[in-house]
């Protein structure tokens, strides 16, 4: 489950797989002439976050190959399936659970947007009106107080990811056009000593 998208999922689930193939394999012998089985996997993402608007996208390790020349002799590859309202009815109408979700955190972030509420109002208020409503309802009212609290750290951490990834962008720009300046007032000055000559 991701908040924001990660173009590493694959390097990510290829490291998490390796060690759950270990796990398994841990006793047995690598070196006999018996083949050791080992289950297929299947890498899927649940993503919520609001960058990413498609309902499904397939990210592959190879994206992450430097100077790979012909196909690649590694591959994974992970399919992340957009959980937002909205998205991915079929699976939806599928798992009414999932659905459910989808709709809690639709209400977060609808009553977080507005200026005038706290973050913990907008849970508060997402929180009580889905058990109303019969959204969640067990859930939400057996976990209510935990649920309060990891939606506002999850909702504060992605709004701090967006502003720092905001941050480094425009620090990264400044630095290019600094760079950029130096370099064309260094090309100004050479052009010029060449015509002065």
């Amino acid at each position: 489950h991701q908040s924001t998208y990660n173009p590493n999922m694959p390097l990510r689930d290829l490291f998490y797989i390796s060690s759950e193939y270990q796990k398994l394999v841990d006793k047995k012998s690598l070196y006999s002439s018996i083949l050791q089985k080992i289950p297929a996997p299947q890498f899927i993402v649940f993503y919520n976050g609001t960058e990413k608007k498609k309902d499904s996208w397939v990210n592959h390790l190879s994206e992450a190959f430097k100077n790979l020349s012909g196909n690649p002799k590694l591959e994974l590859e992970v399919l992340t399936l957009n959980i937002n309202e909205g998205h991915n009815k079929e699976l939806m109408e599928q798992c009414q659970t999932l659905k459910e979700y989808a709709q809690y955190v639709a209400r977060v972030r609808k009553y977080a947007a507005k200026q005038d509420v706290s973050l913990e109002e907008a849970v508060t208020r997402a929180v009580d009106e889905c058990i109303e409503e019969g959204i969640l309802a067990e859930f939400l009212l057996k976990n209510k107080t935990e649920v309060i609290k990891v939606s506002i750290y999850e909702y504060d951490k992605e709004f701090e990811e967006k502003k720092l990834r905001k941050a480094e962008y425009e620090a990264g720009r400044q630095d290019g056009i600094e760079i950029g300046r130096q370099d064309g007032i260094e090309i100004g000055r050479q052009d010029g000593i060449e015509i002065g000559r």
